[in-house]
């Protein structure tokens, strides 16, 4: 490359943006906390569920939607005024390896409810169809952000399961994001609806890329806080946090051992946790409280809980469960 295409590339490449690097400071610490509450419930502090449900839920699902925002903004910038393959490779390995050792790490300590497809999984995917995106026509680009809202908006509030099958039920397809029934995990992220807030990013950054803005975002600073500086080391943060948190929480409870949970507050916890993601919250709710009646009448509740009945072939729960079933509908 010659001196003067070197000034021209330079001149034409977005400065770094420190507002952007806040922002992922920002979310990183939001996630942060969230994953605390999620080790203080696995130390017992909190009842079963409660990281999965209400405001949690929600503040949850929120950190998600910031940071594949802002990976579908940070792949435009980074790829702009051309696509720099060696760091785009290098950049892709170490989020794929982490993902490989989060895989592998949860695999050997939770099988049950292993992380399969999770956020790193979801952004490694995502950064290999969202270059190819950044080579298309910016219309390409905006017609599938707006198809994915569509199906966000269907799947949410038109006709929830419509889009989904139990043919994407198996983990080996549960990553696309249409199963109906997906395997339990610690961490599930599919590509639907989760590339919709990544193609929302890369479409605002691929407009935004056209005008002035990313400079007169540059100029507001921000750079030299700490939220940025913590910012621009994401992935090193993401795979350290969560040892030195639960090592925190553990550490605690050899202190200040947790309280005995509530059997009843802890069954309908876990009993709405599993089945809000198959059918809608009122109806789980009238399910398990029903469910619940009848376990205590029959004084299964606390063997139940206890595992020493097999609830997938125990006739007995298996009835409750039927009878509940059909008076919830």
């Amino acid at each position: 490359m010659t001196m003067p295409a070197m000034r021209a590339d330079a001149v034409a490449r977005p400065p770094r943006i420190g507002l952007l690097d806040t922002a992922r400071g920002a979310a990183l610490i939001a996630m942060a906390s969230y994953h605390f509450t999620w080790d203080m419930e696995f130390m017992a502090y909190l009842a079963p569920g409660t990281a999965e449900t209400g405001w949690l839920k929600i503040y949850a699902r929120a950190i998600a939607t910031t940071f594949l925002f802002i990976v579908g903004i940070s792949l435009v910038l980074s790829s702009t005024p051309t696509i720099r393959w060696p760091s785009y490779w290098k950049r892709f390995g170490m989020i794929a390896a982490a993902a490989a050792v989060i895989s592998i790490a949860t695999r050997v300590a939770m099988p049950d409810t292993w992380i399969y497809f999770g956020i790193l999984h979801c952004i490694a995917v995502l950064t290999l169809i969202g270059v190819v995106f950044v080579r298309l026509p910016l219309a390409v680009t905006l017609l599938v952000t707006v198809a994915l809202l569509a199906a966000w908006i269907l799947d949410n509030f038109g006709t929830p399961g419509l889009l989904r099958s139990s043919f994407f039920d198996p983990r080996y397809l549960a990553w696309i994001g249409l199963a109906e029934t997906p395997q339990r995990s610690n961490d599930y992220v599919p590509l639907f609806p989760w590339a919709t807030p990544f193609f929302v990013g890369l479409s605002i950054a691929l407009i935004a890329i056209r005008t002035r803005l990313p400079h007169q975002l540059a100029a507001i600073g921000t750079g030299s806080w700490w939220p940025a500086k913590l910012g621009r080391h994401s992935l090193a943060f993401y795979l350290i946090h969560q040892p030195v948190l639960i090592a925190i929480a553990y550490g605690l409870s050899l202190i200040v051992p947790p309280p005995q949970p509530d059997p009843v507050e802890t069954y309908l916890r876990q009993c709405n946790s599993a089945c809000v993601m198959q059918q809608g919250e009122a109806l789980c709710r009238s399910f398990c409280q029903c469910t619940l009646d009848r376990l205590q009448a029959q004084a299964l509740l606390i063997p139940l809980q206890a595992g020493k009945i097999d609830l997938q072939n125990d006739e007995r729960v298996q009835t409750i469960a039927g009878e509940c079933s059909a008076e919830a509908q």
